[in-house]
């Protein structure tokens, strides 16, 4: 019964993964180009962006608007071949030494060998909150949809709308959770051979530059804020106005089990389970249950 369950799962993520979603977000509008001159670009009418790496620099983007709580979807299509020694980084983040930040980083491999998906959450300057995922799927064949869903309850990371972690707002622990400072979306294709890859023992293959992220499908349902005031999507205000119950139908029974088989099968590191590097006891939010 629990490996036709698994199954079941398995094949429904994969009708999702191939079906995807179409979104509207124009990156002329939403977005600049801030570094890399000319290696990062927007084509096809705003529908499309690319970054890309060689020898002398790296590229990056980041949103026009600031974000207070939302659900931020964005396409992506990574870099192909032997990526080793790249890191393609796709984020949240406000600015300053207490900064909050909320990270999906893709960290290259050599050819035929898996990306690592690294996850992370920094509240007030502090991070260290790591979990690291292999994908179910080779993500520089087709555009996969990461999604951040962020409010004042809980963060939630997603692949192709599957759940696969969730931080839970555990202020009443004395845990900082980011709920005050709004973020900017930022993006960057960058080299990183000192660590990326087997904790830097492969380097980046030059010969094989420009290394190319690929990315399409923005979309912001969200809160934004701009000299003091907010804005509210209305597809996000009417669900956060839902409280509790919408929290409850973001990880209703069947994304609860989601969550559990990839945590199971592709859950390569968590740091609530890293006994060698906290020897004296897991952080406070590592003893809450999980869902």
């Amino acid at each position: 019964m629990g490996q036709f369950l698994n199954l079941t799962v398995l094949v429904t993520i994969l009708v999702l993964t191939m079906v995807g979603t179409a979104y509207s977000g124009n990156f002329n509008e939403e977005f600049d180009l801030t570094w890399g001159d000319h290696r990062g670009k927007i084509f096809s009418g705003g529908k499309m962006l690319s970054l890309s790496l060689d020898r002398v620099s790296g590229s990056g983007f980041k949103s026009k608007k600031e974000y207070l709580f939302g659900r931020i979807d964005m396409q992506l299509k990574l870099v192909a071949g032997n990526s080793a020694g790249t890191v393609t980084a796709y984020y949240l983040s406000s600015e300053g030494p207490t900064h909050d930040e909320i990270d999906f980083e893709f960290l290259g491999n050599e050819t035929g060998k898996p990306y690592v998906l690294h996850t992370n959450v920094f509240a007030q300057g502090k991070g260290n909150r790591e979990q690291q995922f292999y994908l179910w799927f080779d993500p520089t064949k087709n555009f996969h949809t990461y999604s951040l869903v962020w409010r004042p309850q809980h963060i939630i990371f997603m692949v192709d709308n599957v759940p696969i972690r969730v931080f839970n707002n555990a202020e009443q622990l004395g845990v900082p959770f980011p709920k005050k400072q709004p973020m900017r979306i930022y993006s960057s294709l960058w080299n990183a051979d000192d660590w990326a890859t087997r904790g830097g023992l492969v380097k980046t293959d030059w010969s094989k530059a420009p290394f190319t992220a690929y990315y399409r499908g923005f979309n912001a349902a969200a809160c934004t804020v701009s000299s003091g005031s907010s804005f509210c999507d209305p597809k996000f205000k009417s669900t956060f106005s839902n409280g509790e119950s919408q929290v409850a139908n973001e990880l209703n029974a069947y994304g609860r089990r989601r969550l559990r088989w990839v945590q199971k099968y592709f859950m390569i590191y968590d740091y609530c389970s890293d006994l060698k590097r906290f020897p004296q006891g897991f952080p406070p939010e590592c003893r809450r249950s999980r869902v």
